[in-house]
């Protein structure tokens, strides 16, 4: 408080100041209250998504084992280092109510069998089971990555913005309407003892035009 100036133009000043504020506090406010709503909506998402991925890696993990007891180990060994194809992943970026979060795409698919490159001998149908689970299992990981990075990504906004709303309404707009409220009653009190002086001044020169009055007469 020692350091506010009790003039008009500071007061003016300061209510701008707090209705600016306040505009930016209720626009904080939407934008923390749709962000939570995005981060629950992707929230399931990720559910569904891990869900589905937990299921495909267990199917995945029988798969293999079936292959590897049926063709044997180095079957499936050789058949693994057949594979040449590669998923191309392409990260890009998307705008989430203002929060920038990944955009993960890929063009892997499930391969057909003359795409996996291994031959019809020394394999069998159990190995082609197993190498499909795997690149079903791959897809779902892709989608997780761009899910996993959107959550994290929103739930840092949120936390961003929740302290910022914070800041504004239990800090900063209180402090300002505080020093607005001392400037006010600085400046009612100032007006009082301007008043006071004036009234004692027009007292002395009633006074004197009295005695003036008193001497001539």
């Amino acid at each position: 408080m020692l350091s506010i100036k009790p003039t008009r133009s500071e007061l003016i000043k300061l209510n701008k100041g707090i209705k600016l504020a306040t505009s930016g506090h209720a626009l904080l406010k939407r934008k923390r209250d749709g962000l939570i709503k995005e981060f629950f909506s992707v929230l399931e998402e990720a559910k569904k998504s891990k869900s589905e991925m937990t299921d495909n890696f267990k199917k995945a993990k029988q798969e293999i084992t079936l292959a590897r007891a049926v063709d044997g180990t180095i079957s499936v060994k050789s058949a693994s280092l057949a594979l040449k194809y590669k998923a191309d992943i392409d990260v890009k970026t998307r705008n989430v109510m203002g929060v920038v979060v990944p955009a993960v795409k890929s063009d892997y698919n499930v391969k057909s069998f003359e795409e996996r490159g291994y031959g019809l001998i020394g394999t069998s149908s159990y190995i082609d089971d197993a190498a499909e689970s795997y690149e079903i299992l791959l897809k779902n990981i892709i989608v997780a990555a761009e899910i996993e990075n959107t959550l994290r990504k929103l739930l840092t906004e949120i936390d961003k913005t929740k302290r910022r709303v914070n800041a504004l309404e239990f800090k900063v707009i209180p402090e300002m309407k505080k020093s607005a409220a001392f400037i006010r009653l600085r400046l009612e009190e100032m007006e009082r003892d301007d008043l006071f002086r004036l009234k004692k001044i027009k007292s002395k020169s009633k006074k004197k035009a009295a005695l003036k009055e008193q001497e001539a007469s």
